[in-house]
């Protein structure tokens, strides 16, 4: 999570979150900053190999019966459920054709709720179309979600050692 924040701060001083120059800031980090294409590897792949430790420890976890430990095992499924968000939103963030289309349809899923889902998909969106609002708020969530979860594995930690691990 450490490489995570730290890659996503030195990315953040050169990226541009706006439809026309993001495509082209996310080249200029990898072509013009000095190792750019480096960070931006590790950030992409650590992302990746992230996800594996998460998985490898949520399957320990089931193994060993740690959802028996209510606390902290909800606490673990939401640290999941908002790093999945975070890795969605970054994945927007280079505003291409793909990462264009991953918003668009991705988030119109949430039309699917009953009387509220258009709404709350024009929310999101900040229109009626994935525009510059939406990369945004997507670039504003990438950038604070890590922070949070950074406090959220605090208190995973803090649940664990009130009961003990039973591994």
């Amino acid at each position: 999570l450490m490489i995570q924040i730290t890659t996503g701060l030195f990315l953040a001083m050169h990226y541009t979150p706006d439809t026309s120059t993001a495509f082209s800031s996310v080249a200029h980090i990898t072509r013009d900053i000095n190792y750019g294409w480096m960070i931006r590897l590790l950030h992409a792949n650590g992302a990746s190999a992230f996800f594996a430790c998460l998985f490898l420890h949520i399957g320990r976890g089931l193994y060993y019966g740690s959802f028996l430990l209510l606390k902290t095992w909800n606490i673990g499924t939401i640290l999941l459920l908002m790093t999945m968000a975070t890795a969605f939103m970054g994945y927007v963030l280079p505003w291409g054709q793909m990462s264009f289309w991953g918003a668009t349809v991705i988030t119109n899923l949430l039309s699917a709720i009953p009387y509220t889902g258009h709404d709350l998909v024009q929310w999101i969106w900040g229109g009626f179309s994935v525009d510059k609002p939406t990369l945004t708020r997507f670039f504003t969530f990438h950038f604070i979600l890590p922070f949070i979860i950074t406090a959220l594995t605090t208190i995973h930690l803090l649940f664990l050692h009130e009961t003990g691990s039973n591994n």
